[in-house]
Formats: C-alpha cells, sequence, structure tokens
C-alpha cells in the first residue's frame, strides 16, 4: 500500500489573510515557533492575518537556533506548546524542520510560513536534524506527512537578505539533473514517475526567470519573476522530494557539498552556494554538455560558483579531503552506471579548464 499526502499552499504579499480559512477547521489556539528574525519579521502580519477570527496566537517562542533532538525536546515541554492546538512554523530550513519533527512526534497540527526561499522545506516530509553539541549533520527524520498548508508571503520573502534566495535557486537548479540522473534507466511506480515528471521543469524555470528573480530581490519588489522562482524553490522542488524515493531526491551535486563542508572554509559558503557548484561537475561527468553550458553561464551571471577559486579550494591537499568524503556519500549510491573518485576528479579539472577558456 502506499499512501501520499501532497503539500498545499497560498502565496502572495496579502497571503496570511487566509489563515482563518485555511487553519479554522484545526482548533482556535495557535503557538507560532521560529527563528528570532524570522518572527519579528512575520509577527504583525500574522496577528493581523488572525484578527477578529476564531483563532488565537497565544506565544511567539524562539525555536532553539538549530534543528537538534534537544531543541526540538525543550520544546515539547514548552506549557505554551502544549497548550496550543496548532504550531505555526516561521522561518527558514532549520526551523521549520524543527517544527516539523516536533509535531510529528507530539501529533500536532503544524502550518509553514517561510520567511526566506532558501529550500522546499516548507512542503517536504523530510526533516534534517543536527547534533546537540557539534551541530553537525546528524540524521534525516521523516514525519508522517508535510506541513498541512504553506503560507508563502512574496513581500516578506524580498525583504530577506538577498543571499537566501541566491543560493536557494543554486540549490534548486539541482532537483532536475539530480533526479533525473538518479532515477534514469528505472521501472518506477506511478508516484515515483510523478515526482520525475515535475522534476524536469524545476532547471527550466530558474534558468528563464532566475537574473530578473534575482534582480527583484535586490530591489526587494515583488514580481512575476520573482513568485515563479519562489514557488519553483519551495513548492516544485518540495512536491519531488515528498513523491520520489529518498535515492531519487539528491545525487553528485549535493555529495560534492558535502565534500566541501569537510574544509573549514566550506563553512563560510551557503548551501545552495555549493550545490550549483556541484551541479556544474555532476553535468560534465555525465557529459550533458548542452545542460552543462547553460548552467554554467547562468551561473557566471547570477555570480554562483563556477570554479575551484569561488569555493576557496586550492590546494589538492584540500581537494582530496572533498573526494575523499564524496565518495562515501549515499548520494552517489544509487546511480545508473558507478561512479569513481578518478571520474569526479577529472570532470572538476574539466570545469577547470572550460572556465578559463571562457574567463572573457
Amino acid at each position: 500500500m502506499n499512501t501520499v499526502f501532497l503539500p498545499s499552499y497560498s502565496v502572495g504579499s496579502d497571503v496570511y489573510n487566509q489563515i482563518p480559512k485555511v487553519c479554522g477547521a484545526y482548533g482556535k489556539t495557535a503557538v507560532v515557533i521560529g527563528g528570532k528574525t524570522a518572527i519579528s519579521k512575520a509577527k504583525d502580519a500574522l496577528l493581523a492575518g488572525v484578527h477578529n477570527s476564531n483563532i488565537e496566537i497565544i506565544d511567539f517562542i524562539w525555536y532553539g537556533g538549530d534543528s537538534t533532538y534537544a531543541n526540538i525536546k525543550k520544546l515539547a515541554q514548552n506549557p505554551q506548546f502544549q497548550k496550543a492546538d496548532m504550531v505555526f512554523a516561521v522561518g527558514g530550513g532549520r526551523a521549520i524542520d524543527t517544527c516539523k519533527t516536533l509535531c510529528d512526534m507530539e501529533n500536532k497540527p503544524v502550518f509553514s510560513f517561510p520567511t526566506i526561499a532558501s529550500n522546499c522545506s516548507p512542503v517536504t516530509a523530510v526533516c534534517v536534524i543536527y547534533d546537540d553539541e557539534t551541530h553537525g549533520f546528524k540524521e534525516l527524520y521523516f514525519p508522517q506527512k508535510s506541513p498541512l498548508h504553506s503560507f508563502i508571503n512574496t513581500k516578506i520573502i524580498t525583504e530577506a537578505p538577498y543571499e537566501y534566495i541566491w543560493a536557494g535557486i543554486g540549490d534548486a537548479l539541482s532537483k532536475q539533473y539530480e533526479t533525473g540522473f538518479s532515477s534514469r534507466n528505472d521501472e518506477m511506480s506511478h508516484t515515483n514517475a510523478l515526482g520525475v515528471q515535475i522534476s524536469k521543469n524545476c532547471s527550466d524555470t530558474l534558468l528563464q526567470y532566475g537574473l530578473e528573480a534575482l534582480t527583484s530581490a535586490k530591489n526587494h519588489q515583488v514580481s512575476e519573476a520573482l513568485e515563479q522562482v519562489v514557488l519553483t524553490i519551495i513548492v516544485s522542488t518540495g512536491l519531488v522530494s515528498v513523491l520520489v524515493i529518498n535515492d531519487y531526491n539528491s545525487c553528485l551535486a549535493h555529495s560534492i557539498y558535502y565534500g566541501c563542508t569537510m574544509l573549514p572554509q566550506g563553512e563560510k559558503h551557503l548551501h545552495g552556494e555549493l550545490v550549483s557548484y556541484g551541479v556544474l561537475v555532476m553535468l560534465l561527468l555525465d557529459k550533458q554538455q548542452t545542460e552543462f553550458e547553460k548552467v554554467y553561464a547562468f551561473n557566471r551571471q547570477a555570480k554562483l560558483p563556477t570554479c575551484l577559486k569561488d569555493i576557496e579550494i586550492s590546494t589538492k591537499e584540500e581537494l582530496d579531503i572533498v573526494l575523499d568524503k564524496v565518495m562515501t556519500t549515499n548520494d552517489i549510491v544509487h546511480v545508473p552506471y558507478k561512479i569513481t573518485r578518478e571520474m569526479v576528479y577529472d570532470a572538476i579539472m574539466d570545469l577547470e579548464i572550460y572556465h578559463q577558456e571562457h574567463l572573457n
């Protein structure tokens, strides 16, 4: 048996006005949990959204700063959380992942209110959990379902730091290519095939609207291009994540990201920034020259990484550390052919050569 809970969403500058209509059936009290900055940006709009309705926001609670089990346990013991009928998860991926895990464990309805467009966490049924002490990656947690509804306020998202949507585009660029590569030649169920089909439009939309959307984000303006990109980052990639098996959700581009995080300088770069570099390496390794050239040209214009210098890797020793990690990741296990260390290294060197030839 296969049960799929598809995410739903509302999008727009005044989307919080829909809260009573969408959430009213789930109770009368809500607690807002999220990041400090996110709560400060969304608080007035949230209160206005429930004004004169049958829903009362009883408290605003900081999520703890990271999606760790220690923070989740602390939130579960909070009297206001226990009292509330539902949770409004506000912020970025780590805050929303904390709330999704918490509400799954405590069997409480959760609605997401992303304040940045950096990933698809607001609509997915997967959470990244970090170690309580080191705050490094610990494991993935899989709730039974994604948030019941996501309220995507484009006005609030345009007010966020530019780097978030910039890196969000970099991360979302990978979905079409990684899902297509990982699922190649597989006999798929209807659900997986549907997810793979949706993925085929992710990168194309970003390449079409991405630069215009970035201009809108810089100017803190809502535009059609920005909405297209925000919906691709959050909803399109999120639908793919919900529908396909985890083996299809990521591949070599994310392996490259994990490799880069083994270096101290890797921590200075945003997730999607490093993933966008990994996309270029993967496309070269897979001999997708036409797609590679399109993404490379886009990355250059968007000022996303196109060479090792851009991600601060300058020595063979550093590259060896990256490759050591790449070859241990599960992301390159379910692939249409064996990926070797030499193949990854050669693709990285091919990218260096191509970059040098196209500097002007």
